[in-house]
């Protein structure tokens, strides 16, 4: 004896019940283990990264003598100020920090201004050598900084900028990386944009500051990020120009820490130079911590833009 099926009128098969509503955790895709092992592997690499900048941190906190007795362990019992506060006394680390926000302030209003209006003019311009200029300046960024040193030192010589401001300042405001950078991002701005700006009367000027900006904010806001920390960072250029104690950036102040200790302190032995230096440090490392997680977001949506042209 055969079963028997129902067969439903317009229909080429036989009828079939209702298949079950899938529940939460069906449709919920499931994770594969190679998901899990790049989770595990990135969990991993953040740990490394972040475990000696931990440990500088709550070093700073522990008396000198514990740092070298008990260099993995911290007693939050024995707190203390005391690196911090022989730190100030002992380095001029205040006018390092002085001289490094002048220095960043002016560097890269400069370097955010005229990057991308060099940028602009490669991107939506055609000229005459334009390929040729913008190859010259690609070449640039093969040159090693230490190439550089001798001829911008006696440049500043002959200016008498020696220790000043517009030594620090002026070399290498308009890099070429901004400038390739900004040519990237702009060049995904579509052109109908502009022309609809020229057509209302809009200027030159006018396109780039009132049109070509805001699409391209993201874009700076990722240049700002590294530019800051270029600048904050930069230690070469700063220790040959300025070499006088008035001029020296905070990356100067801190190559010399160490000989300042031992100059303004007689009989400092290794744990206290070592204190001070991981005080120092860890006030060196807050502002571009504070930075980066602050600006995180337009810094990511800064490196993804003009990779993607719509």
């Amino acid at each position: 004896m055969t079963a028997s099926t129902l067969t439903v009128p317009g229909t080429s098969g036989p009828e079939t019940p209702d298949a079950p509503p899938l529940t939460e955790a069906a449709r919920r895709p499931r994770r594969t283990r190679p998901a899990i092992v790049s989770h595990v592997f990135l969990a991993l690499l953040l740990v490394g990264f972040l475990a000696p900048v931990v440990w500088a941190l709550l070093s700073a906190f522990k008396p000198a003598n514990d740092i070298i007795t008990s260099p993995l362990g911290f007693d939050p019992t024995r707190f203390t100020l005391d690196n911090y506060i022989a730190m100030f006394q002992d380095v001029p680390i205040a006018s390092g920090f002085a001289n490094t926000a002048v220095v960043l302030v002016f560097k890269g209003a400069i370097t955010l201004f005229f990057a991308p209006l060099a940028a602009y003019a490669f991107a939506k311009y055609d000229f005459i050598g334009k390929n040729l200029i913008f190859g010259a300046v690609l070449v640039t960024l093969m040159l090693p900084t230490i190439v550089l040193i001798i001829p911008l030192l006696l440049e500043m010589k002959q200016l008498g900028w020696v220790n000043t401001y517009q030594a620090l300042i002026l070399p290498g405001s308009v890099d070429a990386f901004a400038i390739f950078w900004m040519r990237q991002v702009i060049a995904a701005v579509p052109d109908e944009l502009l022309d609809a700006a020229r057509v209302d009367g809009c200027g030159e000027f006018g396109i780039f500051w009132r049109v070509v900006l805001p699409v391209i904010r993201p874009g700076l806001a990722g240049l700002a990020v590294l530019t800051i920390m270029n600048i904050y960072n930069d230690f070469v250029w700063p220790v040959v120009v300025a070499s006088s104690d008035r001029m020296a950036t905070l990356q100067v102040v801190l190559s010399t820490l160490a000989q300042n200790i031992t100059g303004n302190r007689i009989g400092a032995d290794y744990a206290t130079v070592t204190g001070e230096l991981l005080a120092a440090s860890s006030i060196a490392l807050i502002p571009l911590l504070v930075l980066f997680i602050a600006l995180q977001r337009h810094f990511i949506n800064g490196i993804l833009a003009g990779s993607v042209k719509g």
